[in-house]
């Protein structure tokens, strides 16, 4: 997901969903921002009764928050346009006012059957506000507008009044953010996930995802997202890159270029003696060809596809290495291919456990690092790639290739 806009825009209101040229990203721009010609547009990033009050929720004009405290007792906070600033939407919900359309995924990658009627994602998630003016600072907060300019926070949502007279309060399955330590850089590491309010204050998790009791207000840290910054939304967790950090990200030329390397380097299977070589992104993740490489992840040999060492009592894909003896899963290797996801340029020269993506050994170490909310209270390492979840004692192994014995 892109995230532009145009710094002369008048007013602030949430964006329209274009597709550009390039296949697999999508530029949100406001509905009067059109670039002048010659200008670029900025680039943000690459990512939730009284009658004065009926009238306050009917006016789509005018958008609000209504906090519901009882059946006979609510409170509406208005909100006036900001000419400042750009508003984004993320959620289930694919209705026009949101911007980019999040489905749950299951382990593995695939989105998670049935997600239409159990999904835990918000149909209206999250909102993301980018600063019109440098250094365009984008801020995330909990909840997002619906079609009548409206958020409303039933009775059973967390909401409490603030110290100074204010109302804020909590999503049903809650907005997590987790900014890395160190940035997203090859020094990276994972920091503490946080809760994000509905006005953008920032708490400790609850005990559980969806407990009424909050958090404690965590008051020297904000809700401006940085380069590396994760979002997770209960469901499916997105990660926020910057126009500054995508220039040290790996470029596609650069991952074609590491997978041609690694070929010309003519790997062997150690026991069939075949040149191995990893299959071209253009063909897909297909079903593996002859050329494959396979390893065994527990412990790193590189091979090429055989029947031998099946292990069935201890499951499917249960191998035994005839190099090292040990026992474990023996699965294809692909080639990571999101270069946003990389933390450096380095070789592909580790892999997943157990789904077998290759990447540099920081970016493969610091996501085997990096623990991802899953249900209501559990955290689980998983592949950025594939979204699996990670086993073994590391989460990925390196990668032992075999040279040509010419």
């Amino acid at each position: 997901m892109v995230l532009e806009g145009n710094p002369e825009v008048g007013c602030s209101r949430t964006s329209d969903l274009q597709h550009p040229g390039n296949k697999g990203s999508r530029v949100l721009s406001s509905p009067s921002e059109e670039a002048q010609p010659g200008e670029e547009p900025i680039k943000y990033g690459e990512l939730i009764v009284t009658s004065f009050s009926l009238q306050a929720l009917s006016n789509r004009g005018q958008h609000s928050i209504s906090y519901t405290l009882s059946r006979s007792h609510s409170v509406i906070v208005e909100y006036t346009h900001d000419s400042d600033t750009d508003m984004f939407q993320i959620g289930r919900s694919t209705e026009n006012m949101i911007d980019f359309v999040v489905t749950d995924t299951s382990p593995g990658g695939g989105a998670a059957e049935g997600h239409s009627a159990q999904s835990t994602i918000s149909r209206y998630a999250c909102r993301i506000l980018c600063d019109r003016r440098p250094p365009y600072t984008a801020r995330i907060y909990a909840a997002g507008f619906d079609a009548s300019s409206n958020i409303f926070l039933g009775e059973r949502a967390a909401k409490w009044r603030t110290p100074d007279g204010l109302m804020d309060g909590l999503t049903t399955n809650g907005v997590l953010v987790m900014h890395p330590a160190g940035g997203f850089s090859e020094d990276s590491a994972p920091g503490v996930w946080r809760e994000i309010s509905v006005c953008g204050n920032v708490y400790t998790l609850r005990d559980s995802r969806s407990a009424q009791q909050r958090g404690k207000l965590v008051e020297n840290e904000s809700n401006v997202l940085q380069d590396g910054s994760l979002i997770d939304l209960c469901g499916a967790t997105l990660l926020w890159r910057t126009p500054a950090g995508l220039l040290r990200a790996p470029t596609l030329k650069q991952l074609e270029a590491q997978r041609q390397e690694a070929n010309a380097a003519r790997p062997q299977c150690p026991v069939g003696l075949s040149t191995l070589a990893f299959p071209s992104p253009a063909r897909g993740r297909t079903a593996p060809d002859k050329q494959q490489p396979w390893v065994y992840v527990r412990c790193g040999h590189v091979h090429g596809y055989h029947g031998w060492g099946c292990r069935r009592e201890r499951g499917p894909q249960e191998r035994e290495c005839p190099l090292c003896r040990l026992v474990g899963p023996y699965v294809p290797l692909w080639l990571g291919q999101e270069a946003g996801l990389c933390l450096d340029p380095g070789p592909p020269s580790h892999a997943f456990a157990p789904c077998g993506h290759v990447c540099s050994e920081k970016t493969a170490r610091y996501w085997a690092q990096t623990p991802l909310p899953h249900g209501t209270h559990a955290f689980h390492a998983a592949c950025p790639f594939c979204g699996a979840w990670l086993t073994g004692e590391h989460g990925c192994v390196r990668l032992i290739f075999q040279g040509p014995l010419d």
